[in-house]
């Protein structure tokens, strides 16, 4: 049970800790990844947004410096010729030049079809200013900048002439890639670091609950004084608090319970005893009114053997509380000797007379260290059980099937125990119903020393009509280290079976207990 319960604790702990290091590192690598994709954009528009800011700056102002040498409409060769100039102000630009049928580019050996599309162009041609589009030629991407040329009169009518920048971007793409790459490569440590961080979270929080799981498995296994340290003010202190609250509880229940439980023997042990005295007296008073019971009249003498019948029960029952007392208290021994347990069986149904109403079946040569009255009283209650509600034949069959172990059955052929009878058959005082003739106790009623074949009942046995006997059988089955079980034959009737551990001669300990 413990040990299953730890494996519980280490799965739970083990758990937890995955759990919350798997949540440590997914936040941290949502939280990377978020960062790097907006940092990304905003520094890939940032420099988009510069580069198209220049290019369109410098356009106007070039062709505004250069344009107003130009005479329109121009001839091919005054077309170039602006072109050019137009580009020596911007560097490595392409500059296209275009008036109705004619074009001119600065760079002679420039493929512009592919890079100024139809949309732009005619963006262009409609003449509300300067405009921009990013392209993708070859793989490559590029900025072409579009705007008309406008006459300086006051209307600002467009002259027809349309000039267009190429702007390569790859140097800026190249430069957001590599602050990409970076970003990225920072994530790799900022997932470690998540995750170490996520391990000492992860302690941090467990081990106040392994220290609870401890706790409280010591509390299960019976150490009501398990108790944990509360640290802190947070949830887990309060847990902490509230279960050391709980195991104080328990504690102070479980000690009013036993203070109760050991007030209760004591007060069955002092009334037992009290009551050996009076009823030692009635016993004898008793004894002599059925000893001349013949010469009293009939109702005289039935009333006198009654109250024999009736004392001789009370007195048993006194015993019986007596024995159960020191079953409680733990004060009894065993008296343990080498025995012939197939003797102790044939002795203990001569003493009550049951040799011709019971059938034997016994493996001779079975000797044990056992203590003999103990054996004696289990068969008594046993036997005089199947006599007294059972039907005959009944049975008792000594066996020792394994070599450690003794096995003695008691059969008879009644009408056997319900299932709920059988479950609650040794309970103390248990009233069963009356599936089996007279059947006013459950547990032992049918007990040893139960009337003999003279009417008289027998010696040395507890239970004999007290409702214990079952009790007390099974009580000094384990004080030997076995125990009683009962169940019901295929060919109807009730089987007890004892089970005792055969202990041989040489085993023999003193002050067995």
């Amino acid at each position: 049970m413990r040990r299953s319960l730890g494996r519980g604790s280490r799965r739970l702990a083990g758990g937890l800790r995955v759990r919350l290091v798997v949540t440590f590192v997914l936040v941290a690598l949502v939280s990377a990844v978020t960062a790097t994709a907006l940092a990304y954009r905003d520094a890939r528009t940032a420099v988009l947004q510069r580069t198209q800011n220049t290019a369109v700056n410098d356009l106007r102002e070039r062709v505004a410096a250069v344009g107003a040498g130009l005479d329109l409409p121009p001839d091919q060769r005054s077309l170039s010729r602006f072109a050019a100039k137009v580009s020596e102000g911007l560097g490595a630009r392409i500059v296209v030049a275009r008036h109705q049928d004619l074009t001119a580019v600065s760079d002679a050996y420039a493929d512009t079809e592919g890079r100024i599309t139809a949309e732009l162009r005619a963006a262009v041609r409609s003449g509300d200013g300067a405009r921009f589009q990013r392209v993708q030629w070859r793989g490559d991407p590029y900025l072409v900048v579009g705007t008309p040329v406008t006459y300086a009169d006051g209307d600002r009518r467009t002259s027809g002439l349309e000039v267009f920048v190429i702007t390569d971007l790859r140097a800026e793409r190249d430069d957001t890639a590599a602050l990409l790459d970076s970003v990225r490569t920072g994530t790799v440590p900022v997932v470690v670091l998540a995750a170490l961080l996520a391990l000492l979270a992860a302690g941090t929080v467990l081990r106040p609950v392994r220290k609870l799981g401890r706790a409280t498995r010591e509390l299960a296994a019976g150490d009501l004084g398990s108790r944990v340290a509360v640290r802190g003010h947070d949830e887990l202190a309060d847990l902490a608090r509230t279960f050391n609250e709980t195991a104080d509880a328990l504690q102070a229940s479980d000690a009013e319970l036993r203070a109760q439980e050991a007030k209760a023997r004591r007060f069955v042990a002092d009334v037992s005893h009290e009551l050996r005295t009076p009823l030692a007296a009635m016993t004898m008073v008793a004894t002599v009114l059925e000893e001349d019971a013949d010469q009293l009249p009939p109702d005289a003498a039935h009333a006198a053997r009654t109250v024999g019948a009736e004392t001789a029960r009370l007195s048993r029952l006194v015993e019986d509380l007596m024995e159960i007392s020191r079953f409680d208290a733990g004060a009894v021994r065993l008296d343990a000797t080498v025995t012939d347990l197939a003797d102790t069986v044939r002795a203990s149904l001569a003493l009550r007379g049951w040799t011709d109403r019971v059938t034997v079946k016994l493996r001779e040569d079975v000797r044990a260290v056992v203590d003999r009255r103990r054996i004696d009283v289990i068969v008594a209650n046993l036997v005089g059980n199947a006599l007294r509600h059972g039907a005959p034949p009944v049975t008792v069959t000594l066996a020792a099937p394994g070599g450690d172990r003794v096995t003695l059955e008691v059969a008879d052929r009644g009408p056997g125990l319900p299932p709920e009878a059988r479950e609650r058959v040794f309970d103390r005082f248990y009233k069963a119903d009356a599936a089996r003739t007279r059947s006013t106790s459950g547990d032992g009623d049918r007990g040893g020393g139960g009337p003999g074949a003279d009417g008289s009942f027998g010696q040395g046995g507890f239970g004999q009509g007290s409702g214990l006997g079952m009790a007390i059988a099974l009580e000094n089955a384990r004080l030997h280290g076995g125990t009683i079980e009962v169940a019901e034959r295929p060919e109807g009737g009730a089987v007890f079976t004892l089970r005792l551990p055969l202990r041989h001669p040489e085993e023999e300990e003193e002050g067995d207990g």
